[in-house]
C-alpha cells in the first residue's frame, strides 16, 4: 500500500472493516480489538491515524515498539493465537503508519486473555452477552447447530404412526416394538440425543404436537387488503402447526389459495393455473423451513399483498453468504440434520442450492432481502396487476378481484364445480381451488352437515348431488 492508496482508505472512515489508533500502548487492549476483527469478516487498524483522520504516524522507535507489541498480542493474549499481516507506509518527516492486517478467522470465536468474547459492532466493538450469540457463533464456526438442540421431549412425543411409515418407505424396516430399542434407533438416526431425548431436529419432523414442545417454530399466515399492513383489516389468517411435512403443505395450500387462477389458453372446462408457479413457492418454503435460524424463538410469516408475497424468516444469511452467493447457487447448511431428512424426500427437494435459483427460472420478479441489523431473510415475490390476468370459467368474479377464499366463498365454489361435474373427487377440488385436501374435506363436511350436498352412492364409483342451486 502507497500513501496515495492510505489516503483514500482513511478518507472512507471508520467501520466495521477499518478503524483508526494514533497509537497502541496497551497489548490486552489491542488483543481485544483483534479477537473482535478476527470473530467478524476480518479487517484493518491503522496505526498512526488519529481518530479524526490525521496521520500524524510514528517515529521509527515507535514502529519497532509497537512491532513487539503486536506480536505478543497476536501470538499469546488472543485465543487461538493470530497470524496477522504488517505494512508500513511512510507518510512523510519521517513519519510512519502501520497497516495492521487481521484475517477473518478460521478457528472461530477467539478469546482475549480473560476468556471474553468481542464482537464487532459497527467501528466499535462489544462482549458477547447472551447463550443466543454464544451458540451462534458456534453455529457459524460448524461446531454446534441448533437442530441438534436437545429438547424435554421424551420419545413418547413421537407421532408413531407419521415415524412408522418414514421407516417403512425411506428404509424398508419396521418400526421397533422395545422402548428402548425405539430410542436407539432414534439416537443413532440424529434425532435423540445420549440422554434419550428428541433433540429440535426430531421434534419438528416427527412429534405428534411440535408446537406443543416449541410453539415459536410455527407459520403465521396472512393475507391484507392492498399493499401495505393493517392494523386490524385483513381478508384471511391461518396459523400453521403440526410436523414439518404439514406446516410445509398447509402454509403451500394458504398461498395457492390466495393467488389469482389464470386460464392462459387452456379450454373452458380445464382447471384454471395460478398466477404464479406453484414449485415458485415450494422451493421458498422449503428453504425457509429449513434455513432458518432455529436460535431466533420466533415464528415464519407469511404475508400476501395485492402486489407482493413476503416469506419472512427468523436469522440473516449465515456466516459469509451473501445474497449474490446463493442467487449463484453457494449454501451453507445451517441445520444439517433437517437437510439430510429434506433430502430422503420429507419435503420436496432438488438438490443443495439450487432451490433459489429454480425459483427465479420458474419466476424472475424475486427479490430477496438479508437483514443483518432485524436478524431476517426476506423473499419477496412479486404478483402481476390484477388487470393483465384473465378469470377462470366457472367460479365467482369476486375470485379475480379480490383473491381471498373466505369459508363462504370456498363453499359457494364447492358447489358450483360440484354441480356441474358431480363426479369430482375431493383432490381434483383441492387443485381447482388452490386448496389442501383437508381445506376441501372440512367444507364438503360442513356442507353436509347444512343438507346443501349428500354423497350418492360409495366413496368409490357415486357422485355429489347439489341440493341447493
Amino acid at each position: 500500500m502507497n500513501a496515495a492508496q492510505l489516503k483514500k482508505l482513511v478518507a472512507n472512515g471508520e467501520d466495521s472493516t477499518c478503524q483508526f489508533k494514533a497509537d497502541v500502548r496497551n497489548a490486552v487492549s489491542l488483543a481485544s480489538e483483534m479477537a473482535a476483527f478476527a470473530n467478524a469478516e476480518g479487517g484493518v487498524i491503522l496505526i498512526g491515524v488519529a481518530d479524526d483522520g490525521a496521520m500524524p504516524g510514528l517515529s521509527k522507535k515507535d514502529v519497532s515498539r509497537v512491532n513487539q507489541l503486536i506480536s505478543n498480542a497476536a501470538s499469546h493474549l488472543v485465543r487461538s493465537p493470530l497470524t496477522v499481516q504488517t505494512e508500513n507506509v511512510s507518510v512523510g518527516k519521517g513519519r510512519i503508519v502501520i497497516v495492521l492486517t487481521i484475517p477473518r478467522g478460521i478457528d472461530k470465536p477467539y478469546f482475549d486473555k480473560n476468556g471474553v468474547i468481542w464482537l464487532k459492532v459497527g467501528a466499535d466493538k462489544r462482549r458477547v452477552n447472551s447463550k443466543e450469540e454464544l451458540r451462534r457463533l458456534f453455529q457459524i464456526t460448524d461446531q454446534f447447530h441448533a437442530d441438534e438442540l436437545p429438547t424435554k421431549a421424551g420419545i413418547e412425543a413421537l407421532d408413531k404412526l407419521r415415524f412408522r411409515d418414514f421407516l417403512r418407505d425411506i428404509y424398508k424396516r419396521e418400526f421397533p416394538d422395545n422402548p428402548g430399542e425405539l430410542t436407539r434407533l432414534l439416537q443413532n438416526m440424529n434425532l435423540a440425543t445420549d440422554g434419550g431425548m428428541l433433540n429440535l431436529a426430531g421434534v419438528l419432523m416427527f412429534a405428534e404436537r411440535p408446537e406443543w414442545i416449541k410453539p415459536q417454530f410455527v407459520v403465521k399466515a396472512i393475507h391484507y387488503p392492498g399493499n401495505e399492513i393493517h392494523a386490524t383489516d385483513y381478508l384471511d389468517t391461518e396459523d400453521f402447526a403440526g410436523p414439518l411435512r404439514r406446516v410445509f403443505d398447509d402454509a403451500l395450500a394458504f398461498i395457492m389459495r390466495n393467488l389469482h387462477k389464470v386460464q392462459a389458453g387452456r379450454g373452458i372446462n380445464a382447471p384454471g393455473l395460478p398466477e404464479i408457479p406453484e414449485t415458485v413457492f415450494e422451493e421458498l418454503l422449503v428453504n425457509a423451513l429449513v434455513h432458518r435460524d432455529y436460535l431466533i424463538s420466533a415464528p415464519i410469516r407469511l404475508f400476501v399483498f395485492d402486489n407482493r408475497i413476503e416469506i419472512i424468516s427468523p436469522g440473516h444469511l449465515p456466516d459469509n453468504l451473501t445474497i449474490e452467493k446463493i442467487l449463484a447457487g453457494n449454501s451453507n447448511i445451517r441445520n444439517p440434520i433437517l437437510v439430510s431428512y429434506v433430502a430422503k424426500g420429507l419435503l420436496p427437494y432438488h438438490g443443495l442450492g439450487s432451490g433459489i435459483k429454480r425459483a427465479i427460472d420458474n419466476w424472475s420478479g424475486i427479490e430477496f432481502t438479508d437483514d443483518h441489523d432485524g436478524c431476517l431473510f426476506t423473499a419477496t415475490v412479486h404478483r402481476k396487476p390484477v388487470e393483465k390476468l384473465k378469470p377462470v370459467p366457472g367460479l365467482s368474479k369476486s375470485s379475480v378481484k379480490s383473491s381471498v377464499k373466505s369459508s363462504v366463498k370456498t363453499s359457494e365454489d364447492i358447489l358450483t364445480l360440484l354441480g356441474a361435474n358431480p363426479e369430482m373427487t375431493i383432490p381434483e377440488l383441492a387443485n381447482r381451488l388452490g386448496l389442501s385436501t383437508r381445506a376441501v374435506e372440512k367444507q364438503i363436511a360442513k356442507l353436509r352437515k347444512e343438507k346443501r350436498l349428500r354423497r350418492v352412492g360409495p366413496k368409490k364409483g357415486g357422485h355429489w348431488e347439489v341440493l341447493e342451486k
